[in-house]
């Protein structure tokens, strides 16, 4: 029995509306994960936003409980029913039926449909809820029901907002294997699973601590855990005793080696839900980084492959289970298929990283033993488990093998510390949520007309003006800074990475951006002439929506040779595109190479120079994805769609707005290419005037660079400038040489004589360092540079002339000089010669000084 599908069938046949699950990131700004079925309604529930047509609603939505306030990954592995990742059945009502019909369809589906044994049923109700006890008793005996207080059975979205008593829908799994003193209705042991909450939505508390106001429409909100109740039809007593769970643990058995046993099986368990999690996520378009939902993911598989160094694996493994996994989901989320291989590589990457990092906390461990007597480092302890991702309980089995204990105290303390830091510095997923008068709007005008497709001038009617804190107003006075809701707008609202437009309410006011704010298009407007609601102005959009939409086409043709070039695994990941360039994240583990950033940006001109018309159809969705259009993950997408296409160069789902022709973008530049985290790169160009500027800038270069290597071939410029500097570099390192050579001396009547061939170096600055090291002196240097013999010679306080010296020696040599008395130089042009010339230049000054 596929039990999700059965869910699902059962409520449509209630004329519930099935909704597809949403992302595992919300649209939600409070929120780090999607952790429960009503975050995809909560603007509907806090009455944000107008109830839809159909005030019915079921959906089965990926959760995952992580990170944040809602958090269950230590419990993860050591019970049955824990999960960091989990699938969520719900039915919910938006003001439509309330308790008497959420009960009863409960029942309906747990005995009739999918036949759960009612005797072994049970169910709990709030204290003060007689009217759900009444209804209840309709199904079940009296004594089946249990009434238990606000801890247990009253719900609420946070301090404030709307709150309502529950009920919990029980299945006791018997004393058999569950008879411990808390196995019991209302007690913490496992024996009665709790499958199905319903959420009976009926107060809003409006100021912390208030009173609970009864709500006009009471709602439904429902949570079914699919995992408990496939287990129970199953048999199993643990949800990783049913088939959603054993073919991965089965498969880390047999990569290990050892047999899984449940009372001791905890790290299969842990792998076995934190591939779910960490496959979901990098398959959705979370990568793994140092901060925000990437780090939980990082920290959610390496908690995993720590667990694997327990069973005893020293190299990746959890990237070979990925395939386990898209068997056994991957008819449902066809995602999981399609990013397979990009995700495995992913993983094995991260889990390599790890395995290097375990080794140095190992590496740590050992040179603490040698400070450890009998009791080892609480702080070292915390480092390991911060730091290098221990957990406490490898560390301990370390410890136990040494006979050593741990200072568990020192640990706990800081552990609570960073805790506490953690609490304090997470808020949320970024931005704090806008809050305004959107739903007033929303339910007296509706959405309004976009015309910008077809127009950049259009006249429209103000129909609103918010101030600056998005609050209603009549009047925006000259000066002040607003939002204007036009009824009829050709501004397009920033989304799809295509920036918002901008430009001018003629007479009235500057346009200075387009947002969406719910299903709202409104225009950020600063006032120059008072403006006042039910104006009729003339909308214009700026001429930079030009290059905006260059850019945002050419982002279209980009990601289409980015899948040809690189894989199909490529997945967007981020955009960008405004005046001035285009900026494309998407998923790939490694950088690209000069070569492919070549063939990619020559792909792309080529489809700019094909000249391809721009087709644009609205479609059906399921027409759409036969079409095979490319389509975000993570979009909302109504029953139509956008369709962008450029023959057979690219087609994706898309409400940007585009050039009519690819041979309007002109032509299309990458400016650099760069790594944003692990697995996700960044390509960044330039299409259009941006393309031509960045020419002009470069041409600039060039010419720059041609003045100051003096050449109009920079290219050769640039070798003779390297040329010059090697040889200078060659002569640097022979002056660095001759430094260190030492030169002979001998003695005459008391002055120092030197007669010696210095090979490289400067030999007037040597004669000058010798001068300065002897009271008394005559040097003569000889020093061959190719077919020439430089000669330099220098006497101080000796009796004789330097100048007469080197005249006697240089004919020798093939040559003449001369000098002061002091210092003369002369060349050569035998160096064949250099040894007789040294015997006479020897001979000379000893006759001279004796």
């Amino acid at each position: 029995m596929n039990i999700k599908e059965e869910y699902l069938k059962f409520f449509e046949s209630k004329q519930h509306a099935r909704v597809a699950s949403g992302p595992l990131v919300p649209d939600d700004a409070t929120l780090l994960f999607n952790n429960a079925g009503m975050v995809p309604f909560k603007s509907i529930f806090t009455g944000e936003i107008p109830r839809p047509s159909n005030p019915r609603a079921t959906s089965c939505q990926t959760c995952i409980r992580a990170g944040g306030k809602h958090n269950d990954l230590e419990n993860v592995g050591h019970t049955a029913r824990h999960h960091t990742f989990f699938e969520m059945m719900g039915n919910f009502s938006f003001g439509d039926y309330f308790k008497e019909e959420a009960i009863a369809y409960a029942w309906e589906f747990i005995t009739e449909v999918i036949k759960l044994d009612v005797d072994k049923l049970w169910v709990t109700v709030h204290d003060s809820d007689d009217e759900a006890q009444a209804m209840w008793e309709k199904h079940i005996s009296a004594d089946r029901i249990m009434r238990l207080g606000d801890a247990d059975n009253f719900w609420s979205m946070g301090d404030t907002g709307p709150c309502g008593p529950c009920s919990e829908i029980f299945y006791d799994q018997g004393s058999e294997e569950f008879n411990g003193p808390e196995d019991k209705m209302g007690g913490e042991g496992d024996r009665f699973l709790e499958i199905w909450n319903l959420v009976f939505m009926q107060y809003e508390v409006k100021v912390a601590g208030g009173e609970r106001i009864p709500l006009a429409h009471p709602s439904i909100d429902t949570g079914m855990g699919l995992e408990r109740v496939v287990a129970i039809k199953e048999g199993k007593t643990s949800n990783y005793g049913s088939s959603l769970f054993m073919p991965m643990i089965e498969q880390v058995q047999e990569m290990i080696g050892k047999e899984y046993i449940y009372k001791t099986g905890a790290s299969y368990r842990v792998i076995a839900d934190h591939i779910r999690t960490s496959v979901f996520l990098l398959s959705q378009g979370t990568n793994f980084s140092n901060e925000g939902r990437g780090y939980v993911l990082r920290r959610i598989l390496r908690r995993a492959v720590r667990h694997g160094y327990l069973l005893g694996f020293r190299a990746p493994f959890m990237f070979k289970i990925v395939d386990t996994l898209v068997e056994i989901m991957g008819g449902e989320y066809d995602y999981l298929e399609t990013k397979k291989e990009a995700v495995k590589e992913q993983i094995q990457l991260e889990e390599a990283r790890f395995f290097k990092t375990i080794e140095s906390g190992i590496a740590l461990f050992e040179e603490e033993l040698k400070n450890t007597k009998s009791t080892f480092s609480g702080a070292v302890a915390f480092k390991l488990y911060d730091t290098f991702g221990f957990p406490l309980d490898l560390t301990e089995d370390m410890l136990k093998e040494k006979n050593l204990g741990l200072d568990s105290e020192k640990f706990t303390a800081l552990m609570l510390e960073q805790r506490t830091r953690a609490k304090a510095a997470w808020k949320g997923s970024g931005d704090a949520a806008t809050q305004g008068d959107f739903k007033a709007l929303l339910e007296e005008f509706g959405e309004n007309t976009f015309v910008g497709y077809e127009f950049t001038h259009h006249s429209g009617e103000v129909q609103a003006l918010l101030n600056a804190e998005y609050k209603r107003v009549d009047t925006l006075a000259s000066g002040e800074k607003g939002w204007a809701l036009l009824d009829t707008t050709p501004f397009y609202a920033e989304s799809g990475g295509q920036t918002g437009d901008e430009g001018e309410l003629e007479g009235f006011a500057k346009v200075l951006d387009t947002k969406k704010f719910f299903t709202l298009s409104l225009t950020e407007i600063e006032v120059s002439k008072e403006l006042k609601v039910g104006t009729v102005v003339d909308a214009k959009v700026d001429m930079s929506r030009n290059e905006i939409i260059k850019h945002h086409s050419a982002t279209h043709l980009l990601h289409a040779v980015l899948s040809d070039v690189l894989g199909d695994h490529i997945s967007q990941a981020g955009s960008l595109n405004d005046a001035s360039r285009l900026r494309f994240d998407f998923s790939h583990p490694k950088a690209i190479s000069d070569a492919q950033l070549t063939e990619i940006e020559t792909r792309v001109n080529n489809e700019i120079m094909r000249q391809i018309p721009t087709k644009t159809e609205v479609l059906g969705i399921e027409d759409a994805k036969k079409s095979g259009a490319k389509s975000q993950f993570g979009e909302k997408y109504g029953d139509e769609v956008r369709v962008v296409s450029f023959a057979d160069a690219s087609i994706e789902f898309c409400g940007g707005v585009h050039v009519n022709n690819t041979a309007n973008i002109g032509s299309f530049i990458i400016t650099k290419e760069s790594g944003v985290s692990a697995g996700v790169r960044r390509i960044e160009a330039v299409c259009g005037n941006a393309a031509y500027k960045y020419f002009c800038e470069q041409r600039a270069l060039v010419e720059a660079a041609q003045t100051e290597v003096k050449n109009l071939d920079v290219i050769a410029g640039i070798n003779r400038l390297k040329s010059s500097v090697n040889e200078l570099k060659s002569e640097l390192k022979d002056a660095q040489n001759a430094s260190k050579v030492e030169v002979v001396a001998s003695e005459v009547n008391g002055v120092t004589v030197v007669v010696e061939e210095y090979p490289s170096g400067d030999i007037k600055e040597k004669i000058d360092a010798l001068k300065n090291e002897n009271d008394k002196l005559c040097a003569m240097l000889f020093q061959v540079k190719g077919d020439k013999v430089l000669i330099a010679c220098g006497v101080k306080d000796a009796g004789a002339k330097a100048g007469d010296w080197i005249k006697k020696v240089a004919p020798i040599l093939g040559g003449g000089g001369g000098g002061r008395p002091d210092f003369a130089q002369a060349g050569g042009k035998l160096p064949a010669k250099l040894p007789e010339a040294k015997v006479a230049a020897l001979k000379f000054i000893t006759e001279v000084l004796n």
